[in-house]
């Protein structure tokens, strides 16, 4: 145990290191000498500890009642032995004796530590819980501390932060000392770890933006929605409450000044700025940059938009893996169909629209039976299974398939 006279010193020091405050660590000390005392003393034992601010004194009361016959020796006191503490005292009183520190021994010694410790983290994590409730959804920096398999430990000065495999950009690489930035996403209150923090969120480009145009701060220019497949592109809408501001070329900045710093955070990732539209129609023209649509069909009743695009814009409409298209549907919330001007053109042809509608085939797997002369049912059923697989690069099974999904749909319709 440390001398007394230190224990002013020691609380205040405990309270800045830990950015507790000094009534907390005093309460976890007390706590703790009392868990000791009543260890040695019984837990029966009636136990009171004080502290005194002033002199930084902690003294250790132990309460009996006065009696006129003892029953139970470890809380009572005969009328006679309490007289000699103090002569005031009568039957039915209850009278304090100092307990020595001292005479608590080495193992009280070790159980102050114990409960002290114990209190003194749970103290720091309900002040941590505390500070960062208030920042879910705001972005934190912190240095790459350690790492748990793929997980990364990021250091935050008073607290640590989880920055979890799954919610890290795929692809990024980091490195012990790193400075990284990271929104944090979930903040727990005894739970381990306190505080889960994210860079793949699509909300963490959103707070990028937020800090670096001082319009989106300000309310002139809104964020109204946000696509992002992580470490490849991010879609965001944006539009302008003043009509005489440009939302997009705030957000890209004089010579792109603004979005190369989220670039420059999300390494590289490719970010599309998109004017917003209440009209889904008028909505995903932009949605789709940088591809352009020629004619846009809605279909209220199921949510889906029929974009028709330039046949040289297909491939770049669709995007690599499907993901421009997948990106612009999330943007905008419905249900993207596209189909260059040729395929179009083709559906409005009724035998074409029969031959996908009961064969089950794509437009592009129709396309090649199309553009080989092959555009309705009857010349279908015409052709050699093999030819068909040929033309159509399917299996013969499928080939055979189709043929006979033609061939009784035919016979249906004479009979």
């Amino acid at each position: 145990m440390q001398p007394q006279r230190e224990l002013r010193k020691i609380v205040e020091a405990l309270s800045k290191e830990k950015g507790i405050s000094k009534e907390i660590v005093v309460e976890a000390l007390l706590e703790g000498i009392k868990t000791a005392a009543l260890k040695k003393l019984g837990n029966k034992a009636k136990v009171e500890v004080r502290f005194d601010e002033e002199t930084g004194e902690i003294n250790v009361y132990r309460f009996k009642e006065v009696v006129d016959k003892i029953t139970d020796p470890e809380n009572q006191i005969s009328l006679e032995e309490a007289q000699k503490i103090d002569s005031s005292v009568k039957i039915g009183d209850m009278i304090g004796e100092l307990v020595r520190i001292e005479d608590l021994g080495r193992i009280a010694a070790q159980v102050v530590k114990q409960v002290f410790s114990q209190k003194i983290r749970l103290a720091e994590k309900h002040q941590i819980y505390e500070e960062y409730k208030h920042k879910l959804g705001e972005i934190v920096t912190g240095y790459v501390h350690k790492f748990n398999r793929r997980d990364v430990i990021l250091n935050l000065g008073r607290a640590e932060a989880l920055l979890p495999e799954s919610e890290q950009i795929p692809g990024e690489k980091y490195h012990r000392g790193d400075r990284v930035k990271a929104l944090v996403i979930e903040v727990y209150r005894t739970k381990e770890p306190q505080i889960v923090v994210s860079r793949s969120h699509p909300a963490f480009v959103k707070k990028l933006f937020e800090k670096e145009v001082p319009e989106i701060q300000e309310g002139i220019v809104k964020i109204m929605a946000i696509a992002r497949e992580p470490g490849s592109r991010t879609k965001i809408a944006v539009m302008s409450t003043d009509p005489n501001l440009d939302p997009i070329g705030a957000c890209v900045g004089v010579r792109g000044s603004r979005i190369s710093a989220v670039l420059q955070e999300l390494k590289g990732e490719k970010i599309d700025v998109v004017q917003y539209d209440p009209d889904p129609a008028k909505f995903v023209y932009n949605a789709l940059s940088p591809a352009e649509c020629t004619k846009v069909i809605v279909d209220e009743a199921t949510k889906t938009l029929e974009v028709i695009v330039p046949d040289d814009q297909l491939s770049l409409a669709i995007g690599r893996k499907g993901e421009n298209v997948k990106l612009a549907s999330k943007l905008v919330g419905w249900r993207i169909d596209i189909l260059s001007e040729t395929q179009y053109a083709r559906r409005q042809e009724p035998e074409f629209a029969e031959l996908l509608k009961v064969t089950g085939l794509s437009d592009e797997v129709a396309g090649r039976l199309y553009e080989a002369d092959i555009k309705s049912l009857k010349t279908l059923v015409e052709t050699p299974p093999e030819k068909i697989a040929e033309i159509a690069k399917l299996s013969l099974e499928e080939s055979q398939q189709i043929l006979a999904k033609a061939k009784s749909y035919l016979e249906g319709k004479s009979s």
